[in-house]
């Protein structure tokens, strides 16, 4: 059994002969750049530079997945954001939004734009999938990422003014929250026929650190029904935070599986998801993996297991300064340990 059909048949809950370790979020490694003698700079406007890269973190590490994209600015900046990708720019610098689409309650009225799917980076990030899937795509699953409705509204306007009016004027995010959705349905399409086998839904800005589960389910849950019920293959939600109190309502999403990060109890969200749900996690992707010992790093892997994951999964990106020992460590770990579960 490769990757590949380690991964899928977990998606369908099939037997499978290890926990595998992979991730539907960023995971490019500056190991990887510098093997190919790219800048990170680069990455993000190119498709087979950032296939490329991509693709290193299983060709070096084992690591089971391949995933673009690189940042989290694709469907802001198809949306009508401005964004700087510092191309010029020296080391690990992620591209930033520099200019809002909405810049006060009274822009909220947006509509859905009619070309979305060739506007921006879309297009490169199709042809990236393409290119990763003919690279690497017999051997290992190739997934892909977009936002949650809440998140991309949160960077098409200030994020803190979305969340006021979450409580002030609900009704009125939830018409924004729609049209997102809507935006996210076109891309993640795309990237489905491009190739990927599986989306994550990345609802970061809703973590339960900051709204209530009455306000998750009220507002953030329908957009995120509505995304999710789109997508025509496998799906993860991933929420941050300390989800232990809405990962009923992430079911209720309607996704394959949920990511959940370091903060949330896995032990405790089995107890309250049953034996039959996938849960991916849930480990510090930084302070674990990135500047952990290596023995942090396999005990860490091993509790995850013990706690009860179906992946071992980080609970956000992998930043790309990951000791190579580490990474090593891990895989190994999960070799020795995944089947003993």
């Amino acid at each position: 059994m490769n990757s590949r059909e380690r991964v899928l048949k977990l998606f369908k809950k099939e037997a499978i002969d290890r926990v595998p370790c992979f991730s539907g979020m960023g995971n490019i490694t500056e190991t990887g750049i510098n093997k190919l003698g790219y800048r990170f700079a680069g990455i993000h406007l190119d498709a087979k530079q950032m296939a490329d890269t991509a693709a290193t973190t299983y060709k070096l590490f084992g690591y089971e997945c391949g995933v673009v994209p690189v940042d989290l600015c694709v469907e802001a900046e198809a949306m009508g954001c401005v964004i700087n990708v510092y191309p010029h720019a020296e080391g690990i610098l992620y591209p930033t939004i520099k200019e809002k689409l909405i810049h006060s309650e009274d822009e909220m009225n947006v509509s859905l734009p009619s070309d979305l799917a060739s506007r921006g980076r879309v297009p490169l990030l199709k042809e990236a999938i393409r290119l990763l899937k003919a690279d690497i795509g017999n051997e290992v699953a190739i997934g892909s990422y977009v936002l949650g409705p809440f998140t991309l509204a949160g960077q098409i306007m200030e994020l803190n003014d979305l969340l006021k009016l979450s409580f002030k004027k609900a009704d009125k995010v939830a018409k924004l929250l729609d049209v997102m959705a809507d935006a996210l349905i076109v891309v993640a399409k795309e990237y489905e026929k491009a190739g990927a086998d599986y989306i994550t839904v990345r609802e970061m800005g809703a973590t339960s650190d900051v709204l209530s589960p009455r306000v998750f389910k009220n507002l953030i849950l329908p957009p995120l029904q509505k995304v999710i019920k789109s997508l025509s293959g496998h799906s993860v939600l991933h929420i941050c935070g300390k989800t232990n109190d809405i990962v009923t309502s992430m079911m209720e999403a309607g996704p394959t599986a949920i990511s959940v990060e370091q903060k949330n109890d896995v032990a405790e969200s089995r107890k309250k998801l049953g034996g039959d749900a996938l849960i991916f996690g849930n480990f510090d992707p930084y302070n674990v993996l990135v500047s952990g010992s290596e023995e942090l790093v396999r005990s860490t892997i091993r509790k995850c297991i013990d706690d009860g994951v179906n992946a071992v999964w980080p609970g956000c990106d992998i930043w790309p300064t990951v000791p190579p020992q580490n990474m090593i460590a891990m895989m190994d770990e999960i070799n020795r340990y995944g089947g003993k579960k």
